[in-house]
């Protein structure tokens, strides 16, 4: 009996774990979850979400960062929570929309790049991630429709190109290519704004980074959903660097240092705005 198990198994082998799961199990996707009590009173639910996420290239690749706030409505739901993931060995993940549905999503695209490369033998290319990413996005439109949507912003290595790029998307999966620098969640409009005037062509990498956390620094500034650099409970911004080595989390000191230089001379300045 588990000798036939195992056979059909093999013999439903597919690169795509997520394409397993929707013809084996597909109760076990994120988005195929019954949703008990979402439309009581034709009110939707409150949980929380999350924002702001910003990337942009840089010479030698990009750099991915997120805040640390979720809201539910006017509260403040967390101020710990981490927006930005590795997706794999040269890619990494951001997540903007409702936070349970996009950690859930986050997880599966995870291993869904990891059983590709088991199955396969080799990576997946960064247009061949961007791609699945947002067949998985798709998926999520029912929920997405209930007002529980996920927005993710995705970026890598192109080992091929030898360039790091940016991609965003629609709550229908649309797939975007962005030049430059993006921001998603509700404190992008701001966190563009600084973008625009801070980002230049061949930045390094150290100034991405600096670039990165000033823009989630004015984001804040602007929308209270979005938490800026926390010195007194020692909270800093989410940010990964991907590069030809492959992606790296910058450490909380580094970012305590560039934050405290960029609260530093804006006192000294005495900003208003």
């Amino acid at each position: 009996m588990q000798e036939t198990t195992a056979n059909k198994v093999a013999a439903n082998a597919t690169s795509s774990f997520t394409e397993h799961l929707q013809r084996d199990r597909p109760e076990l996707l994120p988005f195929t979850r019954p949703l008990a009590g979402s439309d009581l009173a034709g009110q939707p639910l409150q949980v929380p979400h999350a924002t702001t996420i910003v990337a942009m290239t840089h010479a030698g690749g990009i750099v991915m960062a997120g805040d640390r706030r979720a809201t539910m409505g006017n509260i403040i739901a967390s101020r710990h929570i981490e927006k930005v993931f590795p997706a794999d060995q040269y890619s990494v993940l951001g997540i903007a929309g409702t936070a349970g549905i996009a950690i859930d999503l986050t997880r599966l695209f995870q291993v869904e790049l990891e059983h590709y490369e088991k199955i396969e033998g080799t990576l997946l290319s960064l247009d061949g991630k961007a791609n699945r990413l947002g067949a998985m996005i798709r998926g999520n439109l029912p929920m997405a429709m209930q007002g529980l949507a996920v927005v993710p912003l995705f970026a890598g290595f192109d080992t091929a190109a030898g360039v790091g790029r940016l991609f965003s998307y629609d709550v229908t999966g649309g797939r975007y290519e962005e030049q430059e620098h993006h921001a998603v969640g509700s404190g992008a409009m701001f966190a563009r704004g600084a973008l625009k005037k801070l980002w230049r062509p061949n930045l390094t990498e150290a100034e991405a980074i600096a670039v990165a956390v000033e823009s989630l620094y004015d984001a804040a500034d602007d929308d209270s959903a979005t938490g800026g650099p926390d010195p007194v409970r020692q909270l800093w911004p989410v940010v990964y660097t991907v590069n030809r080595a492959g992606a790296r989390r910058v450490a909380d000191r580094e970012l305590a240092d560039i934050a405290g230089t960029i609260i530093e001379s804006r006192a000294a300045a005495r900003r208003e705005a």
